[in-house]
């Protein structure tokens, strides 16, 4: 037997569970507008940094960063375009993994953190969103 997947407490959870997951986004966004230098300095001392940093200078990097981060995790919040923002968000949690997160043993946890959250971009990517969202809202015509 097929366990019933649209619930209202089914529905409910992973609208709560799609804006959870949007905070670390929000919060990485604005922090790369903040302090710009600090994550700059953090890049340039992982050790696999110099894979992003021959393509531009860290600082511009980090802001070139900030808008796409900032912007899909807003998005995802309030389920607008959840599977572009999810395929947006992926797309650059990959190389932040890949450059800051790899090839030190001290940055484990971070990295299989970054993991869990590409899984959960995973799910947004292919399934969107259907409760507690503005894309839910606009398939059902409510204006």
């Amino acid at each position: 037997m097929k366990p019933d997947q649209n619930t209202p407490l089914q529905k409910i959870t992973r609208g709560v569970f799609r804006m959870m997951l949007s905070g670390i986004f929000i919060v990485a966004g604005l922090n790369h507008l903040r302090a710009p230098d600090h994550i700059a300095q953090r890049l340039e001392a992982a050790p696999m940094g110099h894979l992003a940093t021959w393509i531009a200078d860290p600082n511009t990097l980090v802001l070139l960063a900030s808008g796409p981060l900032l912007i899909g995790g807003l998005a995802l919040v309030i389920g607008a375009y959840t599977r572009t923002s999810a395929l947006v968000l992926l797309a650059m949690i990959i190389p932040i993994t890949l450059t800051v997160q790899i090839g030190d043993i001290s940055t484990m946890g971070p990295l299989f953190k970054n993991i869990g959250l590409m899984g959960a971009l995973l799910y947004f990517a292919t399934h969107g969103s259907d409760s507690l969202s503005v894309d839910g809202l606009r398939r059902s015509g409510v204006d």
